[in-house]
């Protein structure tokens, strides 16, 4: 049985039906924060319980890359190709340098401590927009209880003076994030409040203004079912391909869900890679996943 699931006949043409779902690796705690280093042909993975990161290529498949890893979550690329990662246990998100030296981008916001930064995306300007939920410190597992000293909120980070802002602050449980294509909007997974018993779990879209300084007013996008939405990416054509309980789907920018993979264990992020950025990384619970598209995904302006 092929692994994708036809719901709208704009999910077809992304379709292979000759491409398996393969399963790369296994063997992990829980994995997150999936980024494609084309230049060295390799994905770059967090292993968030066991407080590492992880290297996949097809040459060399799994190595340890970064052990300890602070408890990085999620992780992206600079405009100069540098690593940046959100980290639980130092509450803070960092850079790593190209002689493999780490800087700390933010670690406080008005002079209060971070919660636990969960996912990070870049924008073309060079600044460094990320979610920050309590997620991260609400149990020993993910990096250690701590108390929390802010409410959960989205931050920017200017590329010049280096300051902080909150550019959302209404958010219960602020997770994934990504730029449509032409970067005039940012999408945000409201995962809901930790341990409710029905969490209120959302993706808005806030269309970005002032050149890319702030947000309007975010709106309702899609709700992700069964589970919630997680991480997600965009491809060239503005879908968002989100993380679920059942695999991976893929939704519209008018916010129609238009097909679904199934993955056999609950996904948590992913993002494009390979060659021509249509090869789908996939970070399913204990499991590492990828499945070849007819999509690629977008490259920033």
């Amino acid at each position: 049985m092929l692994p994708y699931e036809i719901l709208d006949a704009r999910f077809r043409p992304y379709v292979l039906p000759n491409a398996p779902l393969q399963r790369l690796a296994d063997g992990f705690a829980w994995l997150e924060g999936p980024v494609w280093f084309a230049d060295h042909e390799c994905l770059i993975f967090s292993d968030l319980p066991n407080d590492r990161l992880g290297c996949w290529s097809e040459s060399g498949g799994v190595r340890i890359w970064r052990n300890p890893s602070g408890f990085t979550n999620g992780n992206t690329r600079d405009r100069q190709g540098r690593l940046i990662s959100c980290r639980h246990r130092e509450r803070c998100v960092t850079r790593t340098e190209w002689d493999g030296s780490i800087t700390v981008l933010a670690d406080r916001y008005e002079s209060k401590r971070l919660n636990s930064p969960n996912d990070v995306v870049c924008r073309s300007d060079g600044s460094i927009w990320f979610t920050d939920p309590i997620y991260g410190i609400s149990t020993d597992y993910e990096g250690g209880k701590q108390r929390p000293e802010l409410p959960p909120s989205v931050y920017r980070l200017d590329p010049q003076s280096g300051a902080l802002s909150c550019v959302v602050a209404d958010a219960e449980g602020p997770n994934g994030l990504a730029f449509s294509p032409d970067e005039s909007l940012l999408y945000v997974a409201d995962s809901g409040a930790q341990f409710a018993a029905d969490p209120q779990h959302q993706i808005r879209v806030f269309p970005v203004r002032d050149q890319g300084r702030r947000l309007g007013r975010g709106e309702f996008f899609h709700r992700i079912t069964p589970g919630h939405a997680d991480g997600f990416r965009v491809d060239e054509d503005g879908n968002l391909w989100c993380g679920a309980a059942d695999g991976v789907q893929c939704i519209a920018p008018d916010g129609t869900k238009l097909g679904l993979i199934r993955v056999p264990h609950p996904v948590a992020n992913l993002t494009f890679g390979g060659r021509h950025r249509s090869r789908l990384f996939i970070c399913a619970s204990h499991s590492l996943y990828s499945i070849y598209t007819n999509q690629r995904g977008a490259v920033r302006p």
